[in-house]
């Protein structure tokens, strides 16, 4: 069958095929995930080496664990799960558009990559320092494992999230959505949303939203200069087309 000339009920049923295929590395990369659980906690756990943890439950290590698990194996699922998404949209797009797209999911993939990685080493130790330099000899922290993994999991998946912003802008840019004046002129609007979403996004302390919303700042600036070279070469290619067509005419 042509792609190009699939039906309604054809596009869902490549849609749920890709769905399933999805479903599977998941749940095959969390199995796995699960199967080396001592060694992503052993991990986790050097972060905050100087913390003592405590679980208040019978079963509240256990779904630590496999909540872990699953958050690990969709982190590692991401190629198939970018694979899938080309898949989807490719026989949809143009030859230009094909290029621009697979360009995107793959600058995601290492942007997010980079948003994990810099939160895991540089904000996190920062941020866990922090709060225990603030306790007092009469309050001695007891913190609960599944509490410090879903803190330490909001962390890494927002950081992975903004690192997306230059590809964004990029792509947006591309197929002719936004450009560098319209981020120019709407920089303050974008300022302030910076610090309510990195006040959204990150746990309920002002450490973890400043160390968030200064990485966004510097990335918006950084989308403003992506988005002027591709917004010039964008315009330089469609005015050799409108050339091109022109000396046809002629």
């Amino acid at each position: 069958m042509n792609d190009k000339k699939l039906t309604l009920v054809g596009h869902l049923a490549e849609l749920r095929k890709r769905f399933v295929v999805i479903a599977i590395a998941i749940i095959a990369l969390s199995s796995l995930s699960y199967y080396y659980i001592e060694f992503f906690v052993n991990e986790l756990l050097k972060i905050g080496s100087q913390l003592e943890f405590i679980y208040l439950s019978p079963p509240e290590l256990f779904m630590a664990y496999i909540k872990l698990s699953i958050v690990i194996g969709i982190t590692l699922s991401m190629p198939v799960i970018l694979m899938q998404v080309w898949l989807f949209v490719k026989p949809g797009l143009t030859g230009r558009e094909k290029r621009y797209v697979l360009l995107s999911i793959l600058g995601g993939f290492v942007f997010f990559a980079l948003g994990v990685t810099f939160a895991y080493k540089a904000v996190l130790p920062v941020t866990i320092k922090f709060f225990m330099n603030i306790t007092i000899d009469s309050i001695k922290p007891m913190i609960s494992f599944e509490n410090y993994i879903g803190f330490i999991g909001s962390i890494l998946l927002a950081f992975g999230a903004v690192f997306e912003m230059p590809i964004l802008s990029v792509a947006l840019t591309k197929f002719g959505i936004i450009n560098d004046a319209m981020l120019k002129k709407n920089r303050k609007i974008v300022i302030l949303a910076i610090f309510i979403v990195a006040a959204i996004i990150t746990p309920p302390d002002v450490i973890s939203q400043l160390l968030l919303s200064g990485p966004m700042l510097l990335l918006f600036e950084a989308s403003i200069v992506l988005s002027r070279i591709v917004g010039k070469e964008r315009r330089a290619l469609k005015n050799n087309i409108e050339d091109t067509k022109l000396k046809s005419l002629v």
